[in-house]
């Protein structure tokens, strides 16, 4: 009989050599897998044609090298349609809004607006109150503007196109190459800001929610009273986008 901790071990060999895959590394040789995994080549070879011959890698019959199967596409697809956005989403929220203390939201977005799928109240006395189902104005929202700058460029000239931005407070932007710009920063950054912009006195931070395929599905955001937001800005950015990582990540998306 086969020592079991041996056979344990081999598995846990193969499933760290499957982790090495990744967007920015597709393909990847024996050697370099050897020298990532502190394993002889022969046993990552022995593993390779392993996970070959199941159909979860492929070889490159030109380079040699081998990249993520078909069987593996199929495991994710089954693990993304378990874990719908609200099973993904409820969790970080739940996390969001005991570190905060304030009004979580995720929301997708619809055209030029944002829909508010999913809430969580503030424990405070004084929250807000944004129903789900509820609407508003993507280019004055948090959620809104995180979601149009993660649009695709085509989609979002589309989108941006003949839209005369409406001004909700004195702080909305309202120039087409004003928002243009606060999107571009907003990629750069990896969160958006509501400073004032939908309505006087409120505040709110938005991150992306990414699915397997790294496309930007939704944004989760915490909302408050800009006097207590101010006080607790930077800490309150970590755990936006600690969320959002989180929710991505129940979805099936890798970094």
């Amino acid at each position: 009989m086969a020592d079991s901790r041996a056979t344990l071990n081999s598995v846990r060999s193969a499933a760290r050599l499957l982790k090495q895959f990744s967007s920015r590394d597709r393909a990847l040789g024996v050697s370099e897998l050897a020298r990532r995994l502190d394993l002889g080549k022969s046993t990552v070879h022995r593993l390779l044609v392993t996970l070959t011959s199941e159909g979860l890698l492929e070889q490159d019959p030109h380079s040699g090298k081998y990249q993520l199967g078909i069987a593996m596409h199929d495991l994710g697809q089954a693990v993304s349609r378990r874990l719908d956005l609200h099973e993904a989403v409820i969790p970080p929220m739940e996390q969001l809004r005991n570190t905060t203390g304030e009004t979580v939201h995720t929301a997708v977005l619809d055209g030029r607006e944002v829909v508010y799928v999913e809430r969580l109240d503030s424990p405070q006395t004084l929250r807000l109150f944004l129903e789900v189902g509820r609407r508003n104005d993507a280019h004055s929202t948090a959620t809104g503007k995180c979601l149009l700058a993660h649009l695709p460029e085509d989609e979002l000239d589309q989108t941006l196109k003949g839209w005369k931005l409406k001004a909700k407070t004195v702080h909305t932007i309202t120039s087409q190459a004003k928002i243009r710009s606060e999107l571009t920063e907003i990629r750069k950054r990896g969160y958006a800001q509501n400073l004032h912009e939908s309505e006087l006195g409120v505040i709110s931070i938005a991150a992306p929610i990414r699915n397997l395929m790294g496309k930007v599905v939704a944004s989760i955001s915490v909302a408050g009273p800009d006097a207590r937001m101010e006080a607790e800005m930077q800490s309150s950015i970590q755990a936006v986008l600690e969320a959002a990582a989180i929710a991505s990540h129940r979805l099936g998306f890798r970094r």
